[in-house]
């Protein structure tokens, strides 16, 4: 979710460029910008990662870790703003959470026990109804391999109006492996509420907070992935549109 940075990672994806960005302008503009590569993406699929999450390797915090929310732009278009959560995480260990779309329902394993401010944050806003009725509103399918979600204007500079620190970053190769759940940011701390799902590995810089690991519905993130992009380059809105109709937790 950019602030007002155009991107904030620049990767080289076989000849062409790619952004995982937050930024001040609609997604199918920044798009636009890409030097799209001259070889196809690939669909080979990807065996899925079973086992602990393979990116983080932090020792696990206890619960009730104090965290800090500042202040935050909250972007353009139909922003949605919401009070910052308790300072004091909430949560613990691991959570269900359930992100029911038109499509298809998508479960996730938040780590509370790794990245307890963040979790913190999403299960905040997810009981705030922050993500319900909201679009997903990047796709990308070369290089880096993610939906991106979270953003309520569909800008992608969309915040809740607070933003908050880094925690658990990848040590591992490939930091982002498939079924990751990752913050989308602007840089150090400035996270907030866009988040991303890795549907391949992806050999990224590891600078995005991992909180959690998809554990049922890659099926359904392969089908979207599979559609492709709405204007048909590499980097856009998803063509298959995933509408979120509400995060439920536990």
């Amino acid at each position: 979710m950019a602030l007002t940075a155009v991107a904030v990672l620049l990767i080289a994806a076989g000849g062409g460029f790619l952004y995982l960005y937050a930024s001040n302008s609609p997604a199918a503009q920044v798009a636009s910008e890409l030097t799209r590569s001259s070889a196809a993406p690939s669909r080979a699929p990807i065996p899925r990662v079973t086992g602990p999450l393979a990116g983080p390797s932090h020792p696990a915090r206890p619960s009730g870790a104090t965290c800090t929310y500042s202040p935050a732009d909250p972007g353009s278009g139909d922003t949605r703003v919401v009070d910052p959560p308790p300072s004091t995480a909430a949560v613990g260990g691991h959570v269900t959470v359930n992100i029911k779309t038109a499509l298809g329902v998508l479960t996730l394993q938040l780590l509370a026990d790794r990245a307890p401010c963040t979790v913190n944050s999403f299960v905040h806003l997810a009981q705030q109804d922050y993500y319900t009725d909201t679009e997903c509103h990047r796709l990308t399918t070369d290089g880096l391999f993610v939906l991106q979600c979270g953003d309520p204007s569909g800008t992608g500079t969309g915040t809740p109006g607070y933003q908050f620190g880094d925690e658990n970053l990848p040590t591992v190769s490939p930091p982002y492996p498939r079924g990751t759940v990752a913050m989308a940011n602007a840089g150090p701390g400035t996270n907030g509420g866009q988040f991303f799902l890795v549907y391949k590995n992806s050999d990224i810089p590891p600078d995005y907070p991992v909180f959690g690991t998809v554990v049922s519905g890659m099926d359904l993130l392969d089908r979207i992935a599979a559609g492709g992009t709405d204007n048909g380059t590499v980097d856009g809105h998803p063509k298959l549109a995933v509408h979120i109709d509400e995060v439920t937790v536990g």
